[in-house]
């Protein structure tokens, strides 16, 4: 295939045209919003973004942070139709570092972020709500590298103790925290659309979800595409305390599968859908998805920042993609987030500009240029490009960072 070589200020880019398109099998996989991974990363994107907000209200600038180790610990609950209880609490892990102050000014890290825990889970699931434990592990140390040699102290530790806003490197040059990989890809195809959209009115605020109040949030599906036809596995729990009997169960479970096979019908026209719904369900024995949350978080499971959604939205084993977990982690030089974000988009921008295929890996170094990445590879189907136009994309693309982390702290982006 055609290659194009360029160096492109101190990154290397690489343009590869008439790439073969995507296979016509697609394997896609969706976690719902009361799922922990999702819980997980959506309340770690949550934490980053309040404490980023208090930091520029009151010093003008985000202070280092990262919260995206954070886990979600299942507790206990006894279900029974019409009713049900937590036995024991779900234990949110803070585990992250943030500046606890500025110029001597100190600021509330912890209360900002018990305040935050608290009002995620008011709104995510009201259940938990009085069943929290909180643990805190955030602490204000340092990256490696701060090498004592003298009475003089090293730049980097005043990272997370810095006395003023001018301690913070990034406010001259922002420089790339790690050494990772961004990826972005487009277009999606109808069947990965219809998952998503799927996912999200099974287990968001949707007319079904509104007039069903017994359904659960913690729905999970997984998706086979053929081009032709769709074999899906999904599972959707029920609220226990709505759900008066195993035969209320049952009918609702039909009502899924109908709005289910409603919706296929609208978004995948002609094609042939199977879905197989609570696949380890066991009526005759009441062995069924029937929780008193709608989240398996209430009986042991647990949720990791990383391990749900890509920043698309989406599970693709075979598209490309990377392990990063973008949650939480700090909006002004943490290529983890700012990378796939950028690639992504950058992806949607050049498979409008080639009506074709487009995949974009940004590439870093640490301690390199946060808008010069080690490597760029952007792969297009299309076998007649115009490179400039591509390097122009990109060069604007890679100009956006600064914009891009104001819009993370202001209006925030919803990133699975």
């Amino acid at each position: 295939m055609p290659r194009t070589n360029t160096t492109f200020g101190n990154s290397h880019l690489v343009i590869e045209t008439g790439t073969p398109h995507p296979c016509g099998t697609t394997i896609v996989e969706r976690k719902g919003l009361g799922h922990p991974d999702t819980l997980a990363d959506h309340l770690a994107e949550r934490l980053s973004r309040a404490y980023s907000r208090y930091t520029v209200e009151q010093f003008g600038a985000v202070l280092h942070h990262n919260f995206d180790k954070l886990a979600v610990l299942g507790g206990a609950s006894e279900v029974r139709y019409g009713g049900g209880r937590m036995t024991a609490p779900v234990r949110v892990l803070v585990n992250g570092r943030a500046a606890p102050g500025c110029g001597g000014e100190d600021i509330p890290v912890l209360e900002i972020v018990e305040a935050e825990v608290r009002e995620f889970f008011a709104e995510r699931l009201p259940e938990v709500l009085g069943h929290l434990d909180i643990s805190f592990n955030i602490t204000s140390n340092s990256s490696p590298g701060a090498v004592l040699t003298s009475d003089v102290v090293p730049d980097r530790t005043r990272w997370f103790t810095p006395r003023s806003v001018d301690d913070l490197r990034e406010r001259r040059v922002r420089l790339s925290n790690d050494t990772s990989l961004g990826t972005g890809w487009a277009p999606e195809n109808p069947f990965e659309s219809f998952v998503r959209d799927l996912v999200n009115h099974l287990s968001g605020q949707s007319e079904f979800t509104q007039s069903h109040v017994w359904c659960g949030s913690d729905v999970k599906l997984m998706g086979y595409w053929d081009g032709e036809s769709a074999d899906i596995v999904l599972c959707v729990p029920q609220k226990s305390r709505h759900v008066g009997t195993r035969a209320d169960y049952v009918r609702n479970s039909e009502t899924v599968l109908a709005e289910c096979h409603r919706l296929a019908d609208l978004r995948l026209p002609g094609a042939k859908a199977r879905f197989r719904l609570n696949a380890r369900d066991i009526p005759e024995k009441d062995e069924l998805y029937l929780t008193y949350t709608g989240s398996s978080i209430e009986s042991g499971d647990e949720g990791v920042v990383g391990r749900g959604n890509r920043v698309n939205g989406l599970i693709t084993p075979l598209r490309p993609m990377n392990l990063e977990g973008a949650n939480g982690k700090n909006p002004v030089y943490h290529v983890g987030k700012l990378y796939n974000i950028t690639a992504q988009r950058l992806a949607h921008r050049l498979h409008e500009a080639t009506d074709g295929h487009a995949e974009v890996h940004l590439v870093s170094t640490t301690g390199q240029r946060l808008d010069q990445p080690w490597r760029i590879l952007v792969r297009l189907s299309s076998p007649d490009v115009e490179t400039d136009k591509v390097q122009a994309l990109v060069a604007e693309a890679l100009d956006g960072f600064p914009a891009l982390t104001d819009e993370l702290v202001s209006d925030g982006i919803v990133l699975s």
